[in-house]
């Protein structure tokens, strides 16, 4: 072997050896750390899978929060729709919001008893009125209940009544026949302040003690009362009053004593409908009701010795009877010079009485 051949053996040698040194050199520091490339790189890798696994699982539970809750929200705005829409059914029917109870719901109210009956705007009719702030007072009979309520109102007694006006008739037309309000007229006195009588008395005082009077009697009896006017005043006007009665009461009586004039008692009678408005509704379908009430309760105050004039009826085209769509009446129980104390006007409650039982077959 020449002398290079053995320098480059001997190098060879050392790089080898060296490579040796080097190789165990990593090995220990590899012992040392328990670590190498690859068991950090799978190191890395499982702590990339475990985070992922964590943050899938923290989703996952999330997720399921999140689902619990758009469910719990789900039942929740399930309920509460249940509830408004329950809500919405119960002043759908009691859109009277003065009537008590509906249940179960057949279209016809329940009242309680000394309920304060407020006109109800979606009532037909009741756009016509001009005075409609006031209330009428149901009163139930306390025992033998005949279920039928009996609409007393005590004419007049509406301040400021004289000084508004409503039409005569819900079409327009005007008035057929004269009285308070001429004939030709559209429009008529809202609520007029009535007559005084002679001895300085004036009418509304006396049809209110008429009705209270008349409303004791009735309830006596078995009958429900509306008391219309309830108090010195009521602000509710003809055709309120009208259109509360329909809506309310089986029948209306109008409690009033003739403005004529004379100086004498011509007696009681009733205002029958005239021939002209016969076929205007909704006088067309009820004015044989009307006629026949007030035929009846005549008939019910002669019995008891009431004077009554003439035949006892006089036809005038009166505002509530153009509007009435139940058996309704004005019943004119004198005039300024009847005597009209309490032993009188118990004796006109005892012919009125007669004349309401035998209208509904009592």
């Amino acid at each position: 072997m020449s002398k290079v051949t053995r320098i480059i053996s001997v190098s060879m040698m050392l790089t080898v050896l060296s490579a040796i040194i080097l190789v165990g050199c990593g090995n220990r520091h590899s012992d040392k750390t328990g670590l190498n490339k690859l068991d950090i790189t799978e190191s890395l890798s499982q702590t990339s899978e475990s985070e992922k696994g964590s943050q899938m699982d923290s989703l996952s539970e999330d997720n399921i929060d999140t689902e619990t809750t758009d469910a719990e929200i789900t039942d929740t705005e399930a309920e509460d729709s249940g509830q408004t829409a329950s809500e919405e059914d119960s002043q759908e029917e009691t859109s009277n919001p003065y009537i008590a109870a509906r249940e179960p719901y057949t279209g016809v109210p329940v009242y309680e008893d000394m309920e304060h009956i407020y006109m109800n705007t979606t009532w037909e009719y009741a756009d016509h009125s001009a005075i409609s702030d006031g209330y009428a007072v149901l009163y139930k009979a306390a025992g033998e209940r005949k279920n039928i309520i009996v609409g007393v109102n005590a004419g007049h007694g509406t301040a400021g009544g004289s000084s508004v006006r409503t039409l005569c008739h819900p079409d327009g037309s005007p008035k057929s026949t004269g009285g308070s309000t001429a004939a030709g007229a559209t429009t008529a006195t809202a609520v007029s302040g009535g007559m005084t009588f002679y001895d300085g008395t004036p009418e509304s005082e006396v049809t209110f003690r008429m009705a209270q009077i008349l409303r004791d009697r009735l309830l006596s009896q078995g009958y429900d009362v509306l008391m219309v006017r309830d108090n010195a005043d009521v602000q509710l006007d003809n055709v309120a009053r009208t259109v509360i009665c329909n809506n309310v009461a089986d029948c209306h009586i109008s409690l009033h004593w003739d403005g004529d004039g004379l100086s004498y008692d011509k007696g009681c009678f009733y205002i029958a409908v005239p021939d002209a408005i016969k076929d205007m509704e909704p006088v067309a379908t009820h004015w044989q009701q009307h006629n026949a009430l007030g035929a009846s309760l005549v008939n019910g105050l002669g019995d008891v010795g009431m004077k009554i004039h003439g035949s006892g009826s006089m036809a005038i085209d009166l505002t509530q009877t153009s509007y009435s769509t139940i058996p309704s009446v004005d019943m004119e129980l004198g005039n300024a010079s009847s005597d009209h104390s309490d032993e009188t006007l118990e004796n006109i409650a005892d012919g009125l009485m007669a004349g309401i039982n035998a209208y509904y077959g009592y």
